[in-house]
C-alpha cells in the first residue's frame, strides 16, 4: 500500500488534519491512516480509545459530515483508519474549502473555488446570472445572425425564431429570473469583454518562438469571433499550395478548413472563461498551434477525450446555442471530426495536449506542402535579353524628312539621321530610280518632291 489520491498517512493525530478529511469529502472520498509514518510503517498511536470518540465528534461539529473511524491492530500496535465518503455538496473547514488532488491537499480560492462550488451545486460557469444587464443590451446584429443560422439548420422551430428577442433568449435557457446568464453575454453582446476579461481570440505569425512578424485580435460576440478568425486564418495566415488537375487550378491549405474550424469552435465553446486569458493561435512556417484555457470533464483523462465519448460540454448553454445554429454536432465527435478531415485531405494527424488546465492542439504541415511552398517561393531567373538594334530604314526616314521639309539638302538629311552624306546620296538615288522621289529645280535653290 502507498499514499495515493484516496490514501494519506499521518504518524499522530492533530486537529489540523480535519482539513484532509474536508479535502477527501470534497473529492472522491478516501482514508486517513493515523499511526503510520511516511514510509507506510505502522508506528502506533497513543490514546486510541479517546480518539475513537473525539474524532467523529470534531468532524461532525466542524465539518458537518459523518466519517467512519476504525481501530486497527497490526504487529501489536494500534492505529486508526478514518474513512471519508465523497459528499455531493461543498464541505468547508472554518470557512475554508479544501480538495484532494492527486496525493496533495489544496485550499481552493478565487476562480478554482467558484468552479468547485458551482459543480457541487450542479451548475456551470456559463449558467451564472449577471445583474444589471438586460436583453435590450444585447446586439441586434448578433441576434439576427443567430436567427438566420438557426433557420438554415432547422434545429429550432421557425415559429420560435419569429418570436420576440426576449422570448427567444428565454427559450435558449439564457435567462434566470430577470437576469441574463453569462452565456448570453458571450453569445450576443457586442462587447462581452466588458463583463468577462480575456473573452477574445489572439492570432500571431511567428518566424521563431520569440520572433513575432504580425498579429491580429478578434473581438465581439462568439459567433463573430468564430467567423472572423476562420477568415483571417484561411486568407492571411495560411499560404495555399497550388496544384493543377488538367487545366483546373487547385489551392490546398496546410490545415483542412473543416478541421481548422472544428478545432476553433471547440476552443471557443469549451474554454474556461473564468481564466482571464484569450484563445491563442500561433502560426509558424511548418505548423499551427491553437491553445485555450480549459478543463476536462471530472474523472476524464486525455486518453478518454481522444476515444469515442459522450458529449460533456464545459459550457452547456453556449454549446446549445451553437448546436441550434448548426455550427456543431451534439454527440461529442469534435475530435473525431478533426481527425477525419485531416485524414481525408492527406494532412498529418494533429497532436493534442492537456496539462495544467491548458488544452492545445497542434497541426503539423505535411512535408509535401512545405516542399511545394518552398519551390513556389524560389525566384525564377528570367534570362536577360540583349537588346537588338533595329536597323534604321534609311529610305523611309529620308522620305519622311523631305516630305516635311522639301527645301532641305541631302547634307541636312544626313545630319538629322546621323548618317554619312554618301549613304544618304546612295539611298536617295535609289528612291529617284524607283519613282518615289524627284528633284524640282536646280541643285541650289530647288526643292524635293515625294511621290505617293
Amino acid at each position: 500500500m502507498k499514499e495515493s489520491q484516496q490514501v494519506e498517512w499521518k504518524e499522530s493525530w492533530r486537529d489540523d488534519f480535519l482539513k484532509w478529511i474536508c479535502a477527501f469529502a470534497n473529492a472522491e472520498g478516501g482514508a486517513l491512516h493515523i499511526g503510520r509514518n511516511d514510509r507506510g510503517v505502522i508506528v502506533g498511536v497513543a490514546d486510541a480509545a479517546r480518539l475513537l470518540e473525539e474524532i467523529p465528534n470534531k468532524v461532525r461539529d466542524l465539518l458537518g459530515i459523518i466519517v467512519g473511524v476504525n481501530l486497527r491492530t497490526e504487529a501489536g500496535k494500534e492505529w486508526l483508519e478514518i474513512v471519508v465518503e465523497p459528499y455531493p455538496y461543498p464541505v468547508s473547514y472554518k470557512g475554508e474549502y479544501h480538495l484532494r488532488s492527486g496525493s496533495t491537499k489544496q485550499e481552493l480560492k478565487g476562480a478554482a473555488l467558484d468552479k468547485f462550488l458551482l459543480r457541487k451545486q450542479g451548475r456551470t460557469w456559463d449558467g451564472v446570472p449577471v445583474p444589471q444587464v438586460a436583453v435590450k443590451d444585447l446586439s441586434r446584429e448578433a441576434i439576427d445572425r443567430f436567427r438566420q443560422l438557426a433557420q438554415q439548420s432547422q434545429r429550432l422551430d421557425s415559429r420560435m425564431l419569429r418570436e420576440s428577442t426576449n422570448r427567444l433568449v428565454e427559450r435558449l435557457n439564457l435567462l434566470e429570473g430577470h437576469h441574463l446568464k453569462r452565456a448570453a453575454l458571450l453569445l450576443f453582446h457586442s462587447n462581452p469583454e466588458r463583463f468577462i476579461t480575456g473573452a477574445y481570440v489572439k492570432i500571431g505569425y511567428f518566424r521563431s518562438e520569440s520572433e513575432l512578424l504580425y498579429h491580429d485580435e478578434v473581438h465581439g460576440d462568439l459567433f463573430t469571433q468564430a467567423q472572423t478568425t476562420t477568415e483571417l486564418l484561411t486568407t492571411k495566415y495560411l499560404k495555399a499550395a497550388i496544384s493543377y488537375r488538367g487545366i483546373q487550378r487547385i489551392e490546398s491549405l496546410p490545415v483542412p478548413e473543416d478541421a481548422l474550424r472544428e478545432a476553433l469552435l471547440n476552443a471557443i465553446i469549451h474554454r474556461d472563461y473564468s481564466v482571464p486569458a484569450p484563445i491563442q493561435i500561433r502560426v509558424y512556417a511548418d505548423r499551427l498551434r491553437l491553445w485555450n484555457p480549459g478543463e476536462l470533464p471530472e474523472g476524464w483523462s486525455l486518453d478518454k477525450l481522444l476515444r469515442t465519448h459522450p458529449s460533456r460540454p464545459f459550457n452547456p448553454s453556449i454549446a446549445n446555442a451553437f448546436f441550434r445554429a448548426g455550427e456543431i454536432e451534439a454527440w461529442g465527435r469534435g475530435i473525431q471530426r478533426i481527425h477525419d478531415a485531416c485524414k481525408e485531405a492527406g494532412a498529418p494527424t494533429p497532436r493534442i495536449e492537456f496539462e495544467s488546465h491548458e488544452l492545445a492542439i497542434e497541426f503539423p504541415f505535411a512535408p509535401s506542402y512545405l516542399t511545394s511552398i518552398a519551390a513556389a517561393e524560389v525566384p525564377t531567373k528570367t534570362p536577360v535579353k540583349t537588346p537588338v538594334k533595329t536597323p534604321v530604314k534609311t529610305p523611309v526616314k529620308i522620305l519622311a524628312l523631305l516630305r516635311e521639309n522639301p527645301d532641305a539638302t541631302l547634307a541636312d538629311v544626313a545630319a538629322q539621321l546621323g548618317k554619312s552624306l554618301s549613304a544618304v546620296e546612295r539611298a536617295s538615288g535609289k528612291l529617284v530610280k524607283a519613282g518615289q522621289l524627284r528633284r524640282i529645280g536646280p541643285s541650289n535653290g530647288g526643292r524635293w518632291e515625294v511621290i505617293g
